[in-house]
């Protein structure tokens, strides 16, 4: 491998690298979960964390990597896949940054990060520019563990924070395929109104929570015409992306909703191309979360002109 081919980075979820090589071009290497690439850097759906400006430092010592990184800026976070003892110690020798779990709601960090790792002992590939503003794209939550029935409500904290908008007080939102009550429940804890419906029961503690309404049914029954006006529509129902897709495009084009969270579920070795076609919903992004599991995550939110000015530079890719 010759260093200087590496024009970008792209680190993935040990379990869904498959997807993710498929879509990088030009790729060097492939060390644990990071894959090198002699490409220049793509938007890509599967990766975690893109390193989009990789430079790589010849280095004599632990003090001369350290010196180096501060060189460049202040913030980096190591992705360490081998010399894991000297790698510590580079890092040590940094800045320190705190990654304490966030208490949701909060908006994303402000401070970009870095990304570094060690390719031998003596060279160090790093990169300033990051796609993630989070360490390795890890994003961790302080955890309820009395209140929601199930862990789901990590995607959609993480997906609301990625978003840097969140439900407000008195907004009426729609949870599709709802059970047993995870994203209704971080809904309505943010003074929302949600409509949960599934054909699956809601958990008998939810359905008691002030603001929430249960209707049993199939959530594709749902139309646009039924409402007046739907603030946001979440969806974490388990079906075919190529159904998904029908029934979310019916939603988009009625214009009736402002804004969109849903999970496109994959089974098997999947035909993952379908999920470009979320893509082509304006204002739409489509990412693997970090507490996404064979799932990628679709948004689409409008903002209003002045919201839209103030998030575009911070919204994270």
């Amino acid at each position: 491998m010759n260093p200087l081919e590496i024009r970008s980075a792209y680190l993935g979820s040990k379990e869904y690298m498959d997807p993710l090589k498929d879509e990088v071009d030009g790729i060097v290497k492939i060390q644990d979960q990071l894959i090198l690439s002699s490409a220049p850097p793509i938007k890509t759906l599967w990766a975690l964390n893109t390193w989009q400006t990789p430079i790589v430092l010849a280095i004599d010592s632990i003090n001369d990597g350290a010196k180096k990184l501060k060189a460049i800026q202040r913030n980096w976070c190591l992705y360490s896949y081998q010399s894991h003892r000297r790698a510590k110690l580079i890092q040590e020798k940094l800045p320190q940054i705190f990654a304490k779990p966030l208490r949701f709601p909060c908006p994303p960090p402000s401070s970009p990060i870095g990304s570094w790792t060690l390719l031998t002992q003596h060279q160090i590939l790093a990169s300033s520019q990051c796609s993630s503003l989070f360490q390795n794209g890890e994003i961790l939550f302080e955890e309820d563990r009395e209140g929601p029935p199930s862990r789901a409500y990590l995607k959609l904290y993480e997906a609301l924070t990625r978003m840097g908008k969140f439900p407000q007080p008195g907004e009426f939102c729609i949870d599709a395929g709802g059970s047993p009550g995870g994203w209704t429940w971080a809904v309505q804890k943010l003074g929302a109104r949600v409509l949960s419906v599934d054909r699956s029961s809601l958990d008998w503690e939810i359905r008691s929570l002030p603001n929430v309404e249960y209707r049993k049914g199939d959530a594709f029954v749902l139309k646009p015409s039924d409402f007046d006006q739907v603030d946001w529509l979440f969806s974490d129902i388990i079906c075919y992306p190529e159904k998904l897709f029908e029934w979310l495009s019916i939603w988009v084009n009625a214009k009736k909703c402002k804004n969109f969270v849903s999970t496109i579920k994959f089974q098997g070795t999947s035909d993952y191309s379908i999920a470009r076609k979320f893509l082509e919903f304006e204002g739409s992004q489509v990412f693997h979360l970090y507490n996404n599991k064979h799932e990628l995550t679709w948004i689409r939110t409008n903002f209003s002109p002045d919201e839209k000015n103030s998030k575009e530079e911070n919204f994270i890719e």
